[in-house]
């Protein structure tokens, strides 16, 4: 290791990162440090999967009382203590994050909890003041929620902001339809609050199934959700003031008539916020005007690379700020590496482990892997839930002629007691190969389903495999091996 400090040194203690120094320092004997600036564990483990999974499975109670008693059992139905929960959920998260560190420790990484920023090819700097030098770099920094470019956007909150409310808001009013949208409104209504979204696009879940976004779509429309379609935030302001300030639109300053005023806060949109003022009123593209306790944007994460000298070393960032690399996760500098969301490839957290782990095996095993990214599962924890791997029935048409099998259904546990839930199992099957390209599931545990699934797509399955499974009876996921006759074709 000649003239170096380290062999490597990973800036993100994230999942990601984590895993890249645990095995590169105790599989492959190197000299390893790692730096981070806020907690160990990074997105998914502090602010994402974990806490929100956490969520899901709390608000997830609501219905039990009734179902129970449906079923004969004499309950009395409570009201949700958002303090002691948020109290256990810290706990836990502490718990976790003290296995990291522990894990970083036992594998003989050297911990740094500063900022560390690129100061070379082979160079880096910490917030203490320190520079190191090493002969890999690993950015593995991960992402941050995003603001619109709206006046007053300070205001509402994000979705690392969700776990550090001191209370549950009584109205809140979620903007976007994506995973983290739609997750979070489910939770929220789950646990009481009167939720209300707005989508600008046609339906939810863009880039997911038509039929299972839309059965997603109907299932949280029947829970209390109050979700709208093809409408967006035009202008809020603290409830009772005056909106002279707030200009309908998002385009130019001059366009809008900005004062210097809402630029500087507008410009302040990305501060942390961990407990946004008052209630917010609200104008929407459909002419309506409210004031929500709350105001939630959930409108896309960006790539953490913001100030941290890649580009003036040589590294190539494209235009969301994402780090540029190649299938080996290398980039233009032949020493800096990055895996996980600050790369915007496939942005989830069993993904940027893979990603870890092949760099340790590509730069210090010495056999050059690259990360499959084709036919990831994954899952939705919407309520019901979607599980999905594969092509979706739209995205599979584009390419050939295909059979749909499909099937929806009433869950004979939640049926019983009354309710009105329906499930969807989805196969999309090759013509010519007759191989499963895609596998959708909407139901209660879906995300558990998916997992098992995505092995027979993943290694090749044709729709006869499923066929000649035998189901297991009764349960809901029997439905993706008896399905016999497709429904569409073309």
């Amino acid at each position: 290791m000649s003239g170096f400090d380290y062999d490597l040194f990973v800036i993100g203690g994230g999942s990601g990162g984590v895993r890249a120094a645990r095995v590169a320092a105790g599989e492959a004997g190197a000299k390893v440090a790692l730096a981070e600036e806020d907690r160990y564990g990074g997105t998914c483990v502090i602010r994402g999967c974990v806490p929100k999974k956490l969520m899901v499975f709390a608000s997830e109670y609501a219905g039990v009382v009734e179902d129970a008693q449906a079923y004969g059992w004499q309950l009395a139905q409570g009201p949700f203590d958002w303090t002691s929960f948020r109290t256990r959920l810290n706990a836990e998260l502490d718990r976790l994050e003290k296995v990291y560190r522990s894990l970083l420790k036992g594998s003989g990484v050297e911990t740094f909890d500063a900022r560390a920023t690129i100061a070379g090819p082979h160079a880096v700097k910490l917030s203490t003041g320190e520079e190191k030098t090493a002969k890999h770099i690993l950015v593995a920094t991960g992402g941050h929620p995003v603001r619109p470019d709206l006046p007053n956007a300070h205001l509402g909150i994000v979705s690392d902001d969700i776990f550090h409310l001191d209370a549950l808001p009584k109205s809140l009013l979620i903007i976007g339809g994506g995973y983290i949208a739609c997750e979070f409104a489910g939770i929220m209504n789950g646990l009481g609050v009167e939720v209300t979204q707005y989508y600008r696009g046609a339906q939810i879940l863009r880039g997911f199934d038509d039929e299972a976004r839309g059965l997603v779509a109907e299932s949280m429309r029947e829970s209390g959700i109050d979700l709208h379609v093809g409408t967006n935030i035009m202008e809020m302001a603290p409830a009772g003031a005056d909106h002279a300030l707030s200009h309908a639109g998002t385009g130019s300053d001059a366009a809008m008539g900005a004062t210097a005023q809402d630029r500087q806060v507008r410009d302040s949109r990305d501060a942390p916020q961990t407990a946004a003022g008052g209630p917010v009123w609200v104008k929407s593209t459909n002419g309506a005007e409210r004031v929500f306790d709350k105001v939630l944007f959930a409108t896309g994460r960006d790539p953490n690379t913001a100030g941290m000298g890649l580009e003036e070393v040589g590294v190539s960032l494209g235009r969301r700020g994402q780090i540029v690399v190649d299938g080996y996760s290398q980039t233009a500098v032949p020493s800096i590496y990055a895996i996980g969301d600050v790369t915007d490839r496939v942005n989830l957290t069993p993904v940027a482990i893979r990603e870890g782990m092949a760099f340790v095996e590509t730069v210090f095993k010495g056999n050059p892997t690259k990360v499959d990214h084709e036919l990831i599962p994954s899952a939705v924890f919407t309520q019901p839930e979607l599980g999905t791997v594969g092509l979706s029935e739209e995205a599979a048409r584009e390419k050939e002629e295909i059979e749909v099998y499909c099937t929806s259904f009433r869950p004979m546990q939640t049926a019983f007691a009354g309710r009105s839930d329906r499930a969807l199992m989805k196969l999309i099957v090759s013509k010519a190969s007759r191989k499963v390209l895609g596998c959708h599931i909407v139901a209660p545990g879906a995300g558990e389903m998916i997992q098992l699934a995505g092995i027979a797509v993943k290694m090749g399955a044709t729709k006869e495999d499923f066929d000649r499974t035998v189901a297991v009876h009764p349960t809901m996921s029997e439905e993706i091996v008896t399905m016999r006759s497709p429904m569409r074709t073309g």
